[in-house]
């Protein structure tokens, strides 16, 4: 079982930075992929970045590429995400997830999700 908790949304000029956290409880958390989704009200929810177990191996959906960096801390049993640039088109509210088997950008293969984190950017 793993629990996951986000924190560090707010709101962020356009142009911004924010860095969102998510602390996982749970002694196997080392061994799950971790990502990051968001869903924006009216829309549907939309893959973000995800992150192998070992955080070798990272992939960022197209919108954010270049902006945002994913990466996990074994030690503090915590994902972040470093958001740069942002735009008013990045307000959602951003969840992580939990995957153990593999890093995937479908919602539907993780099996822990997080209550999320509210992200507002301001134009």
């Amino acid at each position: 079982q793993v629990q996951l908790v986000e924190s560090g949304g707010g709101l962020v000029q356009a142009g911004g930075s924010l860095r969102l956290s998510c602390a996982a409880s749970g002694r196997t958390f080392s061994y799950y992929a971790m990502g990051w989704f968001r869903q924006a009200p009216g829309k549907e929810r939309e893959f973000v970045a995800h992150i192998s177990w070992s955080g070798g191996s990272t992939y960022y959906a197209d919108s954010v590429k270049g902006r945002f960096t994913i990466s996990r801390d074994h030690a503090k049993n915590t994902v972040y995400l470093q958001m740069n640039g942002l735009k008013p088109e990045d307000t959602a509210r951003y969840y992580c997830a939990a995957n153990p088997r593999y890093g995937s950008s479908r919602g539907d293969e993780y099996d822990y999700w997080g209550q999320g984190t509210q992200v507002t950017v301001s134009s």
